[in-house]
């Protein structure tokens, strides 16, 4: 087992399993790991693991001071809310750390899904797991996954040099922006290296990957802009320009807007730039304040351009 640094994270340490020598698995850029179950491996298109037995688990990090607003959504009516149906509500210790874990189902159309939810917190951060799989001859046992929930770990945020490594895709020219922090396939950049967005007055980058196409060649136009607009952090938005084109041997499709942004109601300046290949597609959104217009757009596209996956 993998000693931690600093001694409030030893509570997370992993419950030990019957064979008493497995190691939590981190998923890259995660704080959160865990023994995941047999045949559970880590995804590639969410923070957690997945398996073709029909089950998956999901790992969300949330600041320490969230645990009790968290806590909230895990009653019997809030989870009925859901479309969940509380079977077991039990509070328990994952290593010393406090942790209240359900159990339930969902009905998703004719099928029931079932449902394991862990909220365990420590001095550095809440640790939210969602495991739930489907019933079946080869379905995992409620052992099992029970198992795989009590193992979680936390360990210490990796370097921000160990974090651009572990992501799928390179970014070659970051245009004086600078890296903040990784989630998954995504890489938030901010022209100040600070937490926040626009409403600080700086300027924001996400480029995220998906592992799935998106959209095939005809409608990309349409997938594009309805990305854009989904976008709830942003309102009044007003279309500049909008294209596809082809580059570097991929298609590329790009969309200059102006908007206001939805919390402090200042005007900002968006561009997004979608590149697909190999079946897959990066995003880059960038977002700034109007009044920086003339000197940031060139910059997000130096790094959109810049951006290529493994």
């Amino acid at each position: 087992m993998r000693r931690l640094a600093l001694p409030a994270l030893c509570a997370f340490l992993a419950a030990a399993t019957a064979a008493g020598a497995a190691d939590a698995v981190f998923p890259p850029g995660s704080r959160i790991g865990l023994v995941p179950p047999p045949g559970m491996v880590v995804s590639k298109r969410f923070v957690g693991f997945e398996s073709p037995r029909g089950a998956a688990i999901t790992l969300v990090e949330m600041p320490a001071g969230a645990a009790d607003q968290a806590r909230a959504t895990l009653t019997l009516e809030a989870l009925q809310n859901q479309n969940i149906s509380m079977k077991e509500r039990e509070e328990l210790k994952v290593g010393d750390a406090p942790a209240v874990l359900v159990t339930g189902e969902q009905q998703a159309g004719p099928n029931v899904v079932r449902k394991w939810i862990l909220l365990a917190s420590e001095p550095s951060l809440t640790a939210l797991v969602i495991a739930q799989a489907m019933n079946g001859s080869d379905a995992y046992s409620d052992a099992e996954i029970r198992n795989a929930l009590k193992s979680v770990s936390v360990r210490q945020p990796p370097s921000m040099e160990d974090q651009l490594a572990s992501l799928p895709f390179r970014v070659g020219d970051r245009a004086g922006l600078k890296p903040v922090r990784t989630a998954g396939a995504s890489l938030l950049l901010t022209d100040r290296g600070e937490q926040g967005g626009v409403e600080t007055g700086q300027a924001v980058m996400i480029v995220a990957q998906s592992p799935d196409p998106g959209a095939g060649p005809d409608q990309r136009d349409a997938f594009a802009a309805a990305m854009l607009r989904s976008n709830v952090s942003l309102k009044e938005m007003i279309f500049e320009r909008a294209q596809g084109f082809r580059q570097r041997g991929a298609e590329w499709h790009e969309i200059v807007a102006r908007a206001k942004d939805a919390g402090s109601g200042k005007p900002v300046i968006v561009m997004q730039t979608i590149r697909w290949d190999r079946g897959s597609f990066l995003r880059m959104l960038g977002v700034a304040p109007e009044e920086a217009r003339d000197d940031i757009l060139s910059r997000f596209r130096t790094l959109a351009d810049s951006v290529s996956p493994e």
